[in-house]
């Protein structure tokens, strides 16, 4: 039986051999893909955390763990020291105001100064604002990830059972649209937990991976707190790419061959889905080959 990392690396290599070459929102151009699948079945404890290079997974469930706060500001993240969504408003600042400061000095701007923080660590209304605090017309705020973890509870049957963060209303206002858009859920009749994750644009090479670890974190805590055990967590991409400055590395990747999948578990049961912290997460097992550097495209 083939290793469940299989797919994700047949992906790489189908992008690389097949992707129609692209100008993108980045400038530095693509190859994609239009349309892809991946299963990985979680029932076991095994999670999909990529073993042909080494990812950085408490960083993922971190920032899993801050868009359930429902958190817009990166300042949190950086005093937890995750810096994978500081290139956006440091962009922002470097435009705004002229001066060519380091990525390091405005992170640590950031951690010091309050203020300045509030002015410029802060991303719009991306994913917790609408995963938590989703507002309506008539000035109510919707809160998806509570209404989901109730319909689990207490109508397991339903189709209606998914969040999202495309608000049509306020992409506008947003750091980056959301890429990670749609989550969906389903409960089999012997009470596991089905995910599917629709990503509208996948930066293969490294968003890819830690999308893959949030979302089984999410699913593991969303299954807890629904009384449910985890089962598959499909993902579906739809314009699936590689960046041109990481073909050399997406060679390499491809070129490893998997080992054993890890184990994630919860030490505890928290009391919400609002009071889990990265000390509850526990991995077992992880054996990967050495990390591949790439640099983020902005």
């Amino acid at each position: 039986m083939a290793h469940p990392e299989q797919q994700y690396l047949d992906l790489l290599a189908q992008t690389l051999e097949r992707g129609d070459r692209r100008v993108d929102r980045t400038g530095g151009g693509t190859l994609s893909l239009f349309g892809a699948m991946l299963r990985f079945d979680l029932s076991g404890g095994q999670v999909p955390i990529l073993t042909t290079k080494r990812v950085y997974w408490k960083t993922a469930v971190k920032e899993m763990l801050w868009f359930l706060t429902g958190g817009t500001n990166i300042r949190p993240l950086l005093q937890e020291n995750v810096r994978i969504w500081s290139d956006w408003p440091l962009a922002a600042y470097r435009r705004e105001s002229g001066e060519e400061i380091s990525q390091a000095a405005f992170e640590q701007r950031i951690l010091e100064d309050e203020a300045f923080a509030a002015r410029w660590g802060e991303l719009g209304p991306v994913y917790g604002k609408q995963w938590r605090r989703w507002l309506g017309p008539d000035g109510r705020e919707h809160d998806q990830i509570a209404a989901l973890i109730e319909t689990l509870r207490t109508n397991p049957s339903s189709r209606r059972m998914l969040f999202h963060a495309w608000n049509v209303a306020e992409v506008g206002q947003m750091a980056l649209p959301p890429c990670h858009m749609v989550y969906q859920y389903h409960v089999t009749s012997d009470g596991r937990l089905n995910a599917l994750l629709y990503q509208r644009s996948v930066d293969l090479l490294l968003g890819a991976p830690f999308n893959f670890v949030g979302a089984a974190a999410l699913q593991l805590m969303i299954a807890q707190q629904a009384g449910l055990v985890p089962g598959d967590l499909v993902w579906v991409g739809g314009d699936t790419h590689l960046y041109l400055n990481h073909l050399d590395q997406a060679r390499e990747q491809t070129g490893r061959v998997p080992r054993d999948w890890p184990r994630m578990r919860l030490l505890r049961r928290a009391d919400s889905i609002d009071d889990y912290r990265i000390e509850d997460f526990a991995v077992e097992g992880y054996d990967p080959h050495p990390a591949i550097a790439a640099e983020v495209a902005v």
